[in-house]
């Protein structure tokens, strides 16, 4: 299908070169235009209000440019309830599944890391714009993978968040952190954790998640 006017893209990326790099691509394709190219979300949200892009396109690992954070959760949703009409696009290197789901919780419309091809790139911004919701494949998986998790275990909600960042080798501290409650509430989730499945070790436990699609 043509495009029958020029789709009016903003970009976010801290790094310069891939800043400059991602707006040449845009540009020099038919039916795309780069309004503007911006090191972080800040400026594109002082921006906003005046310019209204069609699709932004979110280059960041995170706010600043270092870690994915709730910063850029909290960006997206700034830029839904200031441009409700404009689509954003997630593109980075980050694949967690707590990070896919809080963005497109937020209101991302489409999620790619940052292998993705050029013509790919161009696709999914003409999809989105179209009303679609691009995802690269690893991300449709892990959309995917969530529907099939045993939803009958006796953890709780939280119980799984805390055995899901034991998994990925976290510390009671980062998990207490990334979860907003104290250690000595982790280490009581934990327990809890290790009772119900009947074991007495995190290894045991995360086997036993994993084998009953707790995880």
């Amino acid at each position: 299908m043509t495009v029958k006017k020029n789709i009016r893209v903003s970009i976010v990326e801290y790094n310069k070169t891939r800043r400059e790099g991602l707006a040449l691509l845009v540009n020099s394709t038919f039916g795309y235009c780069v309004i503007n190219a911006y090191e972080n979300c800040k400026i594109l949200l002082h921006r906003l209000p005046t310019e209204y892009p069609d699709v932004v396109l979110a280059a960041w690992q995170s706010f600043n440019g270092y870690t994915f954070d709730s910063a850029c959760i909290k960006c997206i949703s700034q830029i839904k309830q200031m441009a409700p009409y404009t689509k954003v696009i997630i593109f980075n290197g980050i694949d967690y599944q707590k990070v896919i789901f809080q963005t497109l919780k937020a209101g991302a419309d489409g999620y790619l890391i940052q292998f993705t091809s050029p013509a790919k790139l161009l696709e999914s911004i003409k999809e989105v714009y179209e009303g679609g919701a691009p995802l690269s494949p690893v991300i449709a998986r892990a959309i995917v993978a969530s529907f099939h998790k045993n939803i009958s275990s006796t953890l709780s909600p939280r119980e799984v968040q805390v055995l899901e960042l034991l998994a990925k080798c976290k510390t009671y501290a980062v998990i207490a952190e990334d979860l907003f409650i104290d250690r000595e509430t982790a280490r009581s989730h934990i327990k809890n954790i290790y009772w119900k499945l009947e074991v007495h070790s995190k290894a045991a436990a995360i086997e036993k998640a994993l084998s009953e699609k707790i995880i």
